[in-house]
């Protein structure tokens, strides 16, 4: 046997196991505001109170942002209630193709149901990449928050409102998305679409996503939650990330952790500032 069929062989076996454990996941639903069902899961059911929702990134999911790479075992350790939302045109939960649907307002609104759902009167929000910029809109929307983690973005988050445009063109991911192969994508847009492709999104939502992303601008003066800011020290797609917290004030602290966009969240640093935080 070559040294790639081997390589081959266990990649598969990796797929496998993680199909199992993403369909061993009871899967809760709730009407979105605008009708939609959305997925949720009760990820660590002890009473501590207050709960934790965690919400992911693009073309991810609860599973593959949050539960792979063990950090809701972590979180769990805690005491406390934890759950996770499947994003609008993600994971589990609706995928309408039209852009008429997406977006970081509509998502922080579904995570605001969410909470209205499971009868929170006060809760924590963890959110990463996407899920940053959703849950710094979430927090500038919902009094409820008391501690939010916003990471995984940079200073357009303070500019544009969501993700760095000069990093990542969302109307050429869009293009590669609905494209018919990854032959000719830049390497950014190339990793997203294989990336989903692997996670099993469907591509015609995560495009109509991404031709909804718009500048605009967070009310982050409105966000009176304790803030931790994390990012990784070489992730582009997080460029000076102290700009989000320098804007929202005392009330925010910046973390920086080691790696780029796609290993920072599974560093031992960003798992020991999150405890540390939530804790």
């Amino acid at each position: 046997m070559t040294t790639a069929t081997r390589e081959g062989e266990a990649h598969r076996g990796i797929e496998t196991h993680a199909a199992t454990a993403q369909a061993e996941m009871q899967v809760n639903h709730f009407t979105s505001p605008d009708g939609l069902e959305m997925a949720w899961f009760e990820l660590g059911s002890n009473a501590g109170a207050p709960p934790i929702i965690f919400q992911h990134g693009f073309s991810s999911s609860t599973y593959w942002e949050w539960v792979e790479c063990g950090l809701i075992d972590a979180v769990k350790t805690l005491g406390r209630r934890v759950v996770g939302i499947d994003a609008r045109g993600h994971g589990l939960s609706a995928k309408p193709h039209e852009t008429r649907f997406y977006g970081e307002t509509f998502m922080a609104r579904d995570v605001m149901a969410l909470a209205d759902h499971l009868g929170f009167e006060s809760y924590d929000l963890v959110g990463y990449s996407m899920g940053g910029a959703i849950a710094a809109t979430t927090a500038s929307l919902d009094p409820r928050i008391r501690r939010v983690v916003i990471s995984g973005v940079g200073e357009a988050i303070v500019k544009i409102g969501g993700v760095d445009q000069r990093v990542l063109d969302t109307t050429a991911l869009a293009a590669g998305l609905r494209a018919d192969s990854s032959e000719g994508l830049g390497d950014v847009v190339r990793g997203f679409r294989e990336g989903a492709i692997k996670r099993d999104n469907d591509l015609l939502a995560l495009a109509a996503h991404s031709e909804s992303i718009a500048q605009r601008k967070i009310d982050l003066d409105a966000i009176k939650a304790e803030v931790l800011v994390m990012a990784g020290d070489t992730d582009p797609l997080a460029n000076n990330a102290g700009a989000i917290a320098e804007a929202i004030g005392d009330n925010a602290r910046l973390q920086l952790v080691p790696g780029d966009h796609h290993f920072s969240r599974r560093s031992p640093e960003y798992r020991q500032a999150l405890l540390d935080f939530l804790g």
